[in-house]
């Protein structure tokens, strides 16, 4: 771990106090706490923050690749080998350097923070199942027992009441292993994304990244799956009149922009669901802060409300994790059993 104190005094920029009045800034606290980052912080006291630093490596098109700890920037008050952790711009908070006196963007393939909460959850979701597999096969027979006994139902949730209704009895096998990794992955990384200490408050869900590569790999799996029946209802729909398809092929283009839409529509819902959940946690705390601004009675007072919001708050956001697992894989699975249904 690293810590940064008593120069941070001196600097004019804090991430969420205006520079020019020393106010409090709710919007860049709470983007600040949602967003990405070159380093994992773990508490602050006072003027002294303590983070864990993470792998910086990117690839300068003048000087190659570099690999450094993030703590070489300083908590984005330092430059090193030319790069710097924009303060403002259009790059703000990202790494630039400088070429010719302006900041340019380098090939980034940094480990940040989300990808940090990546590889935890990963590494979480394989001593799950590894431990849950070595337990079916040394207890054959028996009953659960364990962290067996806690995966099984959830197995047998997503089997029964997402899978085989959604794409069959038949075929739904082939797509189990997608959908539990899937199911799974997207409520651990909600669930930890309201832990507010280390391994957790990654806001890896509401990664608009993040949803778009789980969003991904539904569209691919759907497009390679998609059979001859599911293909002709897209460009020659049965029962449509011929006018909505010739000579302007209106109904067609509708629906191939569909196979688009469904794709973009997951990306966006579990993003947008799960950053204004945080979103709306921290803006409670804001209101502490505001308040306290104008006097200390208003924001002790607040502060009682606040919590009392914020405790409801992390409760609801306790359902909505699941929810969102639920309503992502649910909806995945329907796209593939739309893509192999046989005609009738």
């Amino acid at each position: 771990m690293i810590s940064h104190g008593e120069e941070l005094k001196q600097e004019k920029h804090e991430p969420h106090v205006a520079a020019e009045t020393g106010d409090f800034n709710p919007g860049e606290f709470i983007m600040g706490h949602i967003g990405d980052a070159y380093s994992w912080h773990i508490f602050s006291v006072g003027e002294r923050h303590v983070s864990i630093p993470l792998p910086v490596i990117v690839y300068s098109h003048s000087s190659g690749i570099h690999m450094f700890m993030s703590s070489k920037f300083e908590h984005g008050h330092a430059t090193y080998e030319g790069f710097q952790i924009a303060p403002d711009g259009k790059y703000k908070g990202k790494i630039v350097e400088m070429s010719q006196g302006e900041m340019v963007r380098p090939i980034d393939i940094s480990i940040t923070k989300n990808v940090m909460g990546v590889l935890i959850s990963l590494a979480l979701l394989l001593w799950i199942f590894i431990s849950t597999a070595k337990s079916y096969v040394r207890r054959k027979g028996q009953a659960p027992k364990g962290i067996q006994s806690w995966v099984e139902p959830i197995i047998l949730f997503v089997r029964d009441e997402i899978a085989k209704p959604a794409i069959g009895d038949k075929k739904y096998q082939k797509f189990m292993p997608f959908l539990l990794t899937l199911f799974f992955f997207i409520w651990l990384n909600n669930l930890m994304g309201l832990i507010p200490f280390f391994p957790g408050g990654a806001n890896v869900t509401g990664n608009i990244t993040i949803t778009m590569a789980l969003a991904l790999f539904t569209f691919f799996i759907t497009t390679v799956n998609g059979n001859k029946n599911y293909w002709k209802h897209i460009f020659n729909a049965p029962g449509v009149p011929w006018w909505l398809k010739i000579p302007v092929p209106l109904m067609p283009l509708v629906e191939l922009f569909g196979v688009f839409t469904k794709p973009f529509v997951l990306m966006v819902r579990l993003f947008a669901n799960i950053t204004a959940g945080h979103m709306i946690a921290l803006a409670f705390f804001s209101l502490i802060f505001i308040f306290g601004g104008i006097s200390e009675v208003a924001g002790y007072s607040i502060s009682i409300v606040s919590i009392l919001f914020t405790v409801f708050m992390s409760m609801l956001e306790l359902l909505v994790a699941l929810i969102q697992a639920y309503v992502f894989t649910l909806l995945s699975a329907l796209y593939f059993g739309m893509a192999i249904e046989e005609h009738h």
